[in-house]
């Protein structure tokens, strides 16, 4: 038990720490974080559509696809929690036999059922998560066709990033579960799936570089 909690408690921290960086190198330079930059491209889309008055169907069919993509990562996280409660009896069975490495450190069965909780618990946050934004996506296409006004745009603008945010959060959730699941086969493939989630998320945290090509 003592080598999966040592693991554990590496991979909390190192998360934890590749989070306080992300925070304080978007605090010094934001445009360097793809959420910020999300964040401002969505609050130029508001205006446009709400200044504009004749892009109501363009609105509609935006957020109707946002309500879509949600929908379909919610329905998976249901069915990834119906999934884990129908096998979690023969997961711990399947990772003795495949792996020898858990001959090294044996995992007890009270901690088998920790990790079938975590993955769970990962899972039913990712729905949450989801729900929610599919609850703002909808707020959102009543408030972006009322009549222009500064107060609704902002107000606007604060729904769809908060929606955009549960979005990204539920992603999140989804990738934060890839450890876990490793975790079941060793202690030590739950901090090498740590690191190389957090090799992943530095990537896709980071705004893609503008390649400039000369045409001769």
């Amino acid at each position: 038990m003592s080598c999966d909690l040592t693991a554990f408690s590496i991979s909390c921290l190192l998360m934890l720490i590749y989070y306080l960086y992300l925070k304080r190198r978007t605090h010094r330079t934001p445009n360097s974080s793809v959420h910020a930059v999300n964040a401002m491209i969505r609050e130029r889309w508001v205006m446009m559509i709400m200044s504009s008055g004749k892009l109501e169907i363009l609105a509609i069919q935006t957020l109707r696809n946002s309500v879509m993509a949600a929908s379909f990562m919610a329905t998976t996280a249901m069915l990834l929690i119906i999934g884990v409660l129908n096998l979690g009896e023969k997961i711990g069975q399947w990772a003795e036999n495949l792996h020898p490495l858990l001959l090294i450190c044996r995992t007890p069965s009270e901690l088998w059922q920790l990790k079938l909780g975590l993955l769970l618990l990962s899972f039913a946050i990712a729905f949450y998560y989801f729900a929610m934004a599919i609850r703002l996506f909808n707020h959102v296409g009543y408030m972006i066709n009322l009549p222009f006004d500064d107060g609704l745009r902002q107000q606007t603008c604060a729904y769809l990033n908060k929606a955009g945010s549960y979005y990204t959060f539920g992603i999140r959730t989804f990738f934060f579960s890839l450890p876990i699941i490793l975790w079941f086969f060793g202690a030590c493939f739950l901090v090498f799936a740590t690191l190389s989630l957090i090799a992943g998320l530095t990537v896709l945290d980071r705004v893609p570089s503008q390649s400039v090509t000369t045409k001769i």
